[in-house]
């Protein structure tokens, strides 16, 4: 029997940012797989998945999502899962990987990818486009992302406050994703590159509690870790001026 392994992206987190192709994937999927921290919790993943999918087809497995500093910890995490999907593949044949934002994206899904094509040969890898925390947080906020001929930049800031400042010295948007527990360097790095008047941020974008503010109103207070900032440049030129 072939194995087929489907990252799907599903999103920020409201359910209604699920394209039409990443449900059909996991709805052709005979396991769809969450990523969570602890067995015990239900993660955004998993909490979209299931407008779409009966919970008795998912199936929880443990990332060691936020690992940065204990590296074995962090490899033996990957390994488990690796192997626990891989027991699925071989049960099953077909398992989707729901991931949020899109699985080509900071996710989660390509360390398991690559565990899964040593661990089962021959297994047949795809991915499912997913819309990104930054598409949503302009859609919510109004802040356009590029224009003309703009670049954009994305930062992690778990890289570092450095990586973020220097983006924000060049031209174009910078996009900040998990900036939460670093938000009042966030704050000093926007003041410090003169682009605090624009920016804002966003944190569980389409859930219940979701915050969309002016990235002026940052006092230092960390946010949630899956917090977004989207910083525009200045725009003097009138329409079409970065064309």
């Amino acid at each position: 029997m072939s194995s087929r392994l489907v990252g799907v992206g599903v999103g920020p987190g409201d359910p209604e940012l699920v394209t039409v192709k990443g449900v059909n994937a996991l709805r052709a999927a005979d396991v769809v797989v969450v990523p969570v921290m602890d067995t015990l919790e239900r993660g955004r993943a998993e909490a979209t998945v299931l407008h779409y999918v009966p919970a008795e087809k998912v199936v929880r497995v443990v990332f060691a999502l936020n690992e940065r500093t204990d590296r074995a910890r962090r490899e033996a995490a990957w390994d488990a899962a690796g192997a626990q999907v891989a027991e699925l593949l071989g049960r099953h044949g077909s398992v989707a990987f729901a991931t949020i934002g899109d699985p080509n994206v900071y996710s989660t899904f390509t360390y398991l990818a690559q565990t899964i094509v040593e661990l089962v040969p021959g297994v047949a890898v795809e991915t499912v486009p997913g819309i990104t925390a930054m598409q949503d947080l302009a859609a919510r906020s109004g802040a356009v992302l590029t224009e003309g001929t703009e670049p954009l930049t994305l930062v992690p800031v778990t890289a570092g406050s450095a990586v973020l400042k220097e983006a924000l010295a060049g031209p174009g948007t910078v996009v900040a994703y998990k900036f939460g527990r670093q938000a009042a360097e966030v704050a000093e790095a926007l003041a410090e590159t003169g682009r605090l008047g624009g920016a804002v941020w966003g944190s569980a974008l389409g859930l219940p509690e979701e915050s969309v503010r002016p990235a002026a109103e940052l006092d230092g207070t960390p946010l949630p870790y899956l917090s977004t900032l989207i910083a525009p440049p200045r725009r003097d030129g009138g329409r079409g001026g970065k064309l």
